[in-house]
């Protein structure tokens, strides 16, 4: 079973696109004792080595990234409120009134014009970015100089939370990823692979480009979160995918037409092995298999992903089950791949 303490452990540390480090030092701290050879390259990827019971036919790289959505501080007003730009892809209209950590430790809100002051075709309208702010509660500039600078990354605060059969965070996506291949790297392995843990890829999946250069794979699982739209309001073919029904299947995204000879191989895997599992229903988003299937060659590419609510917001969820289920997924979908299975 995935490690639940793990996943909180990971979701409660900031790593914003760029600004990995926290998380890099304890996945680092969590998989050198169990690792062959690991190394972190120039741009923070995490590149890892385990010796296997046997040398496989396919060299095989499993993936999933360390970075999360969040902000950064541009500026900071004659008023103490701090100015702040996107780091990733978020929805606007779930920001106001959201608390932030300023550099991991200050505590502030975002903040927007009071809606009873708001005038005419305003009071229908998201705000847009540009008109929000960060209150720190500094009493002016040089007040808020004295705790944060440009520069300063702005994670969501928000907690972990079990119950249910569900889990709440910030940071699924995709340490949700990170912690299935931590497990694995500290179970015996049928064969050598190397696990990656990407930094920036929800800034253009550029780690993973770098990675996949340097390990030179024959073959790849992308290890990932994805959009569930089963909420309310969204007609039945749009909903994509659906908490609970287990690991979600992806054979193209808008980066990435996937292997059609695994994806076959991993729905194969799910009948046998009795693991629920579904395929993305729509053509949208993408993830690093976009820049791993491009590398050198040409790389076979498998995405694996559990379907997430709230994708990129200040909190998703995921069902408990699915986590695990992903997990076992994507264990005996290596061994295959590793093994020659899924031929072209």
């Amino acid at each position: 079973m995935a490690d639940i303490t793990l996943l909180q452990r990971l979701c409660e540390l900031h790593g914003i696109s760029g600004r990995e480090r926290q998380v890099a030092d304890v996945i680092l701290e969590e998989i050198s004792p169990f690792v062959t050879t690991v190394q972190k390259d120039a741009l923070g990827n995490i590149i890892a080595f385990k010796k296997g019971a046997k040398e496989p036919s396919v060299r095989l790289m499993l993936s999933a990234h360390m970075d999360e959505v969040g902000l950064i501080v541009t500026h900071i007003g004659e008023n103490g409120l701090l100015k702040f730009a996107e780091v990733g892809g978020i929805d606007r209209r779930v920001l106001c009134a959201k608390p932030v950590l300023v550099g991991g430790t200050v505590s502030g809100v975002i903040g927007a014009k009071p809606i009873h002051l708001l005038e005419g075709e305003e009071k229908g309208k998201s705000v847009p970015v540009s008109d929000m702010y960060i209150d720190i509660g500094a009493k002016d500039k040089a007040d808020a100089e004295r705790y944060v600078s440009p520069g300063d990354f702005i994670a969501f605060d928000a907690g972990f939370h079990r119950e249910r059969g569900t889990i709440i965070s910030r940071a699924l996506d995709d340490r949700a990823g990170c912690a299935i291949l931590i497990d694995m790297i500290k179970e015996e392995l049928a064969y050598d692979m190397t696990f990656v843990f990407c930094v920036q890829e929800e800034v253009g999946l550029r780690g993973s480009a770098v990675a996949a250069y340097t390990v030179d794979p024959q073959a790849a699982i992308v290890v990932e979160t994805t959009t569930a739209g089963d909420i309310a309001g969204v007609e039945p073919e749009r909903q994509v995918c659906h908490v609970g029904q287990g690991p979600v299947l992806s054979f193209m995204d808008r980066r990435t037409i996937y292997d059609k000879p695994y994806f076959d191989l991993a729905m194969k895997l799910a009948e046998e092995q009795k693991i629920p599992c579904q395929t993305k229903q729509a053509v949208a988003g993408g993830n690093d298999a976009g820049a791993i299937h491009t590398t050198r060659s040409g790389v076979r590419t498998i995405a694996v992903s559990i379907a997430c609510r709230y994708l990129h917001g200040p909190a998703s969820l995921i069902a408990e089950r699915d986590y695990h289920d992903t997990e076992r997924l994507v264990r005996e979908l290596a061994v295959r791949i590793a093994a020659g299975e899924g031929a072209q």
